[in-house]
């Protein structure tokens, strides 16, 4: 009898040991991401088991260990990539009334299987010595012949220009959506190489006029401590395309529930957690972008480019459209 009590108290106290922790696989990088995850902890007395890794290698990972992940959530950037992992099956449905209340229903899935924590807005940057920002309009814009040979953005590998491009076929449909792909490929300073830091200092140099890129890279560049990037980002300035019509686009950095989730209660938590107001603030603040939640004010120095109109498309529309900017894409030769 004595032997049975004990083997029970052993595994009531693995089941109270395993309900104590979450597992988290994020894309941000240990160091953005950690101490908020520290703060939950403490906050909840539940542990939090980190693995980080690159977007991609994430999801693979995710999708080949099914339902034997640890993985109790996805960290990740784009919701065209937290679409590829809900239409892969490794994220799940969650019901939770503080999320949705927090967070606009634009930067959330309609199915609730990932929610955005934080976004940024994909912009035109400019040499003010060769552009004045009355000449700047549009994303469609930069397709007319007068930007030929003036423009730099990566190439259509990028998550980011596949978002981009799938956000004009929702806006203007596949056809003005390949006309405009079309356009910007002819107007190429040179052909698409490195990230969105390399577009910015590209306009930098002198190498192109304008280009396309994401705010909380240039944020990372005129803030953080590399003293090259930041005399980079000094010489360009920011525009917001779209103002006078759908906004300009944005897209999130967001997590979801994983289909495996052994401890659900947990991580729903942890996704609460991170839109409340202070965890927000921290968040944002330290990668650059917009607070997701209602309400919540930018940092001092995203406030300082100017507010904008954002377009407000859900966001759910890019994974959706994805496969067709791709196909896009490769119709017009952007490499």
């Amino acid at each position: 009898m004595l032997k049975k009590l004990t083997v029970t108290l052993l595994l009531l106290c693995s089941t109270q040991v395993l309900a104590n922790e979450v597992n988290v696989y994020s894309a941000r990088e240990e160091q953005l991401i950690k101490p908020l995850l520290d703060a939950f902890s403490k906050d909840n007395d539940i542990k939090v088991n980190l693995i980080t890794g690159d977007d991609d290698p994430l999801l693979e990972r995710l999708k080949r260990e099914g339902a034997n992940s640890p993985a109790d959530v996805l960290i990740t950037a784009d919701a065209g990539r937290l679409h590829r992992a809900v239409e892969a099956g490794t994220l799940q449905p969650i019901q939770s009334a503080k999320l949705n209340q927090a967070i606009p229903a634009n930067l959330r899935d309609p199915a609730n299987q990932w929610f955005g924590l934080t976004y940024r807005a994909r912009v035109i940057f400019y040499n003010p010595a060769k552009v004045q920002a009355n000449e700047l309009s549009s994303y469609e814009d930069l397709a007319d012949p007068k930007w030929q040979g003036r423009v730099c953005v990566r190439s259509s590998s990028s998550i980011y220009n596949q978002s981009l491009l799938a956000s004009l076929i929702a806006a203007k449909g596949a056809a003005q959506a390949e006309q405009w792909a079309q356009g910007l490929v002819a107007n190429l300073a040179k052909p698409p190489s490195g990230g969105d830091r390399d577009q910015i200092k590209a306009v930098a140099a002198g190498q192109c006029d304008v280009a396309i890129a994401n705010t909380y890279y240039y944020a990372q560049m005129l803030y953080g401590g590399d003293a090259a990037q930041k005399a980079a980002a000094s010489k360009v300035k920011v525009f917001f395309p779209n103002q006078n019509d759908r906004g300009t686009h944005i897209n999130i950095s967001g997590a979801g529930v994983t289909a495996s989730a052994k401890n659900k209660e947990n991580a729903v938590k942890l996704l609460e957690y991170m839109a409340l107001d202070d965890a927000q603030r921290w968040y944002s603040n330290t990668n650059g972008e917009y607070p997701a939640k209602r309400g919540i004010a930018a940092s001092p120095e995203l406030q300082s480019w100017g507010n904008f109109k954002s377009d407000a498309l859900n966001l759910a529309a890019l994974g959706k459209n994805n496969a067709q900017a791709v196909m896009i894409m490769d119709k017009v030769g952007w490499k």
